[in-house]
Formats: structure tokens, sequence, C-alpha cells
């Protein structure tokens, strides 16, 4: 049987993007049961409300749903259960640092995939007022309609 290759996304925060500055992102490894993998390669899975913390020199993420594989036993595992992350002790002391500061938060954009191997890609993220999200919304709606009357000049 020939090796997966490529990127497969499964789930995407798309109300990350919205809710968030987005200053840097990282790619980090999961360690998953069984019936974890199983269910994320049927494309099941939640990042709605997930946030990864460190503790003691290691990276967790929290709340983060994966559902029970529907033909699992008594071996199933819990749906929003902790799982640790995968990362470099360099990527992880950089974390801690810049989470210090004040601020910053990192939140899961997106599980996918990577030659075979669970993968999930955490960013480093700022909270967004209100008004930035409005200013954000204005922008991209006129950017929008700019694109659409150069369409229509251009027929």
């Amino acid at each position: 049987m020939p090796r997966e290759t490529g990127r497969k996304v499964i789930a995407q925060n798309k109300r990350a993007w919205h809710d968030y500055h987005i200053e840097d992102t990282y790619e980090a490894g999961l360690v998953l049961q069984g019936t974890e993998v199983k269910s994320l390669r049927l494309g099941r899975a939640s990042l709605i409300d997930g946030y990864a913390v460190i503790k003691d020199g290691e990276a967790w993420l929290i709340n983060v749903h994966i559902p029970e594989y529907t033909m699992g036993t008594w071996t199933n595992h819990a749906a929003r259960r902790t799982r640790k992350l995968l990362l470099h002790r360099k990527e992880i002391d950089k974390l801690v640092s810049k989470t210090k500061e004040g601020g910053l938060t990192l939140i899961p954009l997106a599980i996918y995939f990577k030659d075979g191997k669970a993968k999930i890609e955490i960013g480093l993220a700022k909270g967004k007022k209100d008004w930035d999200k409005r200013q954000t919304l204005a922008e991209n709606q006129a950017k929008r309609e700019m694109a659409r009357s150069l369409r229509y000049r251009n027929r």
C-alpha cells in the first residue's frame, strides 16, 4: 500500500482569524489515541473554544473536540480530553517568553494530516477589540467591491 503524501485539512478555525491578530504560527504534532486518529480520518473535529497552554515545559491542547469513533468499543476516547503537543524545546521556550509578555495566547488554527501524520497549526494570537473587527470587515468589503468593479470594467 503506498504511503500517504501531501496535506489533507481536517478542520479549520476560521473564527480565529476574525477574533484575533495572528502574529506567528507553529506546526506541532499531536499525541493521539487510535480511535482519535480514526475519527480524524473521517474528517470530524472542531477547534472552536480550543486553546493551548504550556505547563512544566510541555505544550497541551485543551478543549478541542474530536468526537468518539462510531465503530469504537470500550476503548473509545473522551471527546474533549487534554492532548499533548509535540514541539521542539526551542519553540516551547520561545512560546513561554512571548505568552508571558502579556496579551498573547495560543489558539489552534487547523488540524490536518501531513504525510500520514496528524499535525496541528497553532497561532500566537492577540485578541481584537470590537472596533478592530469592524475595521477589518470594512476593509475586506471595500476590497471585494473594488475587485468587482474592476471585473465589470474589464469586460
